[in-house]
C-alpha cells in the first residue's frame, strides 16, 4: 500500500459524487446523481482511507469487494489496476455503485466517530472511468469443457452466474421469460437510478464472450424443467423473488390500488419505448405509496415524474432514530433513519399507519381515499411485530393511486410450481450445502433461494452458484468464492 496518505482522513472531508438538483431532475428521467465528476476529487477521497489492519469495510460487502486496494490505487492514479481489482470480486461494478446502499461505508472504520470513506462513489467513478476509456471488453474462456449449462433468470445473479461459468469454460444458455434481458434491472429498477444502456452494454460484453441468450421463455411452462435439465448438464434458477406480500384488506380490488413492481414495470416499458398493456399513470393524482423501503422510494421518485398532485409514502412502523440504538454498534449496519432521495425531491412520509379498507366513495369502482389507524407496535424476541395498540381511529387520505410496496415473499413458480422443487417456509427454493435445489443437476441462486434483498447480494449469489456448479462438473472448482458463502457480512 502507499505510504504518501497515512492521515488523509484527518486532513480531507468526504464529498461523495452527488446528486442533481431535486427542483430540475424530477422533469425527466435522466440520472438523480450528477452527471460529472472530477477525477482529482474522486482521488483525494481515496486518500480518505485508513489502510486499516482489519478492513470491516470488506466485511461489509456481502461478496468482500477488496476496498483498501482499490481505494489506495485510485489515490495513486491507477485507474485500471483499480478496475481490475474491483472486477475480482465484483461482475458488474456499475450495477452496485448506481443502487446499492453501500453497507460497506457505515463497517467503514472512520464511521465510528467521523464520516465513512465515499466507498460508493470510488465504486462508480472506477467502473465509469473504466467504461470511458474502453478498458472493459469481452473475455472469453481460452477453453471449452464440453458441459453446458442453462441459467434461468437474466437479473444480477443470474448474469453474474452465467459470465462466471462461461469464463471456466462451460457453454451458457440463458433462459429469460421477459422480452429483454436484465431482470429487475431492466424493468423494476427506474431509468434515473440505472440508465438502461448501463444493462445493454454489458449484456453486450457477455454475449460477446459467448453467452446464448434466449428472451420470451416462460422456463416451467414452455420449456418443462425436465427437459431443460436432459438438454443441459446443470441448470441455475435465478428466477428472482417477485411474488409480492399479500395485503388482505377492503377494497383491494378497486381500481386504482396496483401492486409496486406492476406500476414500476409499466412505466419502465414505457421509457423504454415497449408496448404497455394497461398503463398506470399518477399525473394529478393524489397518490399514497403503502411501505417505507426502497421500492416504495422508487414509487415514489416515479410519480413524481408522472406529475402526481401529491405523494405520501406510508410506514407501518415508527420512523427510525437519528443515532444508532445501544444495541446496534457499529460496525454492523445501521438501524437509523436514512436519507431518501425521492423525498428529497417533494411528497411526505408518515409512519406508525396501518392500512385498514381502500374506499371507494361514489361507487365506481375507483379508489378515492385509504383509511388508516395509527398504532404502536408490540416485538417479539425475534424484533417482529406481536401485537398493536391503536392509539388514533379512522385516518383518512385522499387517495386517487395507490401504490403498495410492502415487499416481497419468494419466487413466482408459474410452471416450475409442479416440478418437485422443494420450497421452504418463506416460500424460496430450498437447497442444500452446495446450493442444489431438490432436484439432482438443479441449483438455485439469488433473490429465489435466499428472498428479496440487494443487488449485491444477488451477485455473490451468482457468482457462489457458479463455483458451486463448476463444482459438480469439473469435481473441483478454481473459481472464487463471495463473502456471501463464507458467513453473513457485517451489512448483512
Amino acid at each position: 500500500m502507499s505510504e504518501n496518505h497515512p492521515d488523509g482522513f484527518l486532513r480531507i472531508r468526504r464529498i461523495p459524487i452527488g446528486y442533481r438538483d431535486p427542483r430540475t431532475r424530477t422533469a425527466d428521467h435522466l440520472h438523480v446523481y450528477a452527471p460529472d465528476w472530477a477525477p482529482a476529487q474522486v482521488r483525494e477521497q481515496g486518500r480518505r482511507c485508513m489502510d486499516c489492519g482489519v478492513p470491516t469495510c470488506t466485511a461489509g460487502c456481502p461478496i468482500g469487494n477488496l476496498i483498501p486496494d482499490w481505494n489506495d490505487l485510485v489515490h495513486r492514479g491507477r485507474w485500471r489496476d483499480a478496475l481490475e481489482r474491483l472486477h475480482a470480486t465484483n461482475n458488474f461494478p456499475e450495477f452496485t455503485g448506481y443502487t446499492c446502499p453501500a453497507p460497506c461505508e457505515p463497517a467503514c472504520v472512520l464511521a465510528i466517530n467521523d464520516e465513512p470513506v465515499a466507498i460508493k462513489s470510488i465504486e462508480r467513478a472506477i467502473v465509469d472511468m473504466g467504461w470511458q476509456r474502453g478498458w472493459i471488453t469481452p473475455q472469453p474462456p481460452s477453453r471449452h469443457s464440453g458441459r453446458s449449462v442453462a441459467v434461468v433468470g437474466s437479473g444480477p445473479a443470474g448474469l453474474a452466474c452465467a459470465q462466471q461459468l462461461n469464463r471456466a469454460g462451460h457453454r451458457v444458455v440463458v433462459f429469460e421469460r421477459d422480452d429483454t434481458i436484465g431482470g429487475l434491472m431492466a424493468y423494476g429498477i427506474p431509468d434515473f437510478k440505472f440508465a438502461k444502456t448501463q444493462l445493454a452494454r454489458r449484456v453486450d460484453q457477455l454475449q460477446r464472450e459467448g453467452i446464448d441468450f434466449r428472451v420470451g421463455c416462460d422456463v416451467g411452462r414452455e420449456l418443462p424443467l425436465a427437459k431443460l435439465l436432459s438438454n443441459h448438464d446443470a441448470v441455475c434458477l435465478a428466477i428472482g423473488a417477485q411474488a409480492p406480500r399479500a395485503l388482505q384488506v377492503p377494497g383491494r380490488q378497486l381500481v386504482g390500488v396496483h401492486d409496486a413492481l406492476a406500476y414500476l414495470r409499466r412505466e419502465n416499458r414505457r421509457q423504454a419505448g415497449r408496448p404497455v398493456k394497461r398503463p398506470i399513470d399518477a399525473a394529478g393524482r393524489h397518490v399514497i405509496v403503502l411501505g417505507g423501503g426502497d421500492t416504495g422510494a422508487d414509487c415514489v421518485a416515479t410519480a413524481h415524474r408522472q406529475g402526481a398532485r401529491s405523494v405520501t409514502q406510508i410506514a407501518i412502523d415508527a420512523p427510525r432514530p437519528l443515532a444508532r440504538p445501544a444495541d446496534n454498534p457499529w460496525p454492523w449496519w445501521p438501524r437509523t433513519r436514512q436519507p431518501s432521495y425521492a423525498l428529497d425531491e417533494g411528497g411526505r412520509a408518515d409512519f406508525n399507519l396501518h392500512c385498514v379498507a381502500f374506499v371507494d366513495d361514489d361507487g365506481d369502482g375507483r379508489v378515492d381515499a385509504v383509511r388508516f389507524e395509527r398504532v404502536q407496535w408490540q416485538h417479539d424476541a425475534s424484533g417482529r411485530r406481536s401485537a398493536k395498540t391503536v392509539i388514533e381511529n379512522d385516518i383518512r387520505l385522499a387517495a386517487g393511486l395507490v401504490l403498495i410496496a410492502t415487499g416481497f415473499t419468494g419466487p413466482r413458480l408459474g410452471g416450475l410450481a409442479g416440478a418437485g422443487l422443494a420450497i421452504d417456509e418463506g416460500g424460496r427454493l430450498r437447497v442444500d450445502e452446495a446450493m442444489m435445489t431438490s432436484i439432482p443437476g438443479v441449483f438455485a441462486a439469488g433473490d429465489a433461494r435466499r428472498g428479496a434483498s440487494l443487488v449485491v447480494w444477488a451477485i455473490g449469489e451468482g457468482r457462489d452458484c457458479a463455483r458451486a456448479i463448476d463444482g459438480y462438473l469439473s469435481g473441483n472448482s478454481a473459481l472464487p468464492a463471495s463473502l456471501c458463502s463464507s458467513g453473513r457480512p457485517l451489512g448483512g
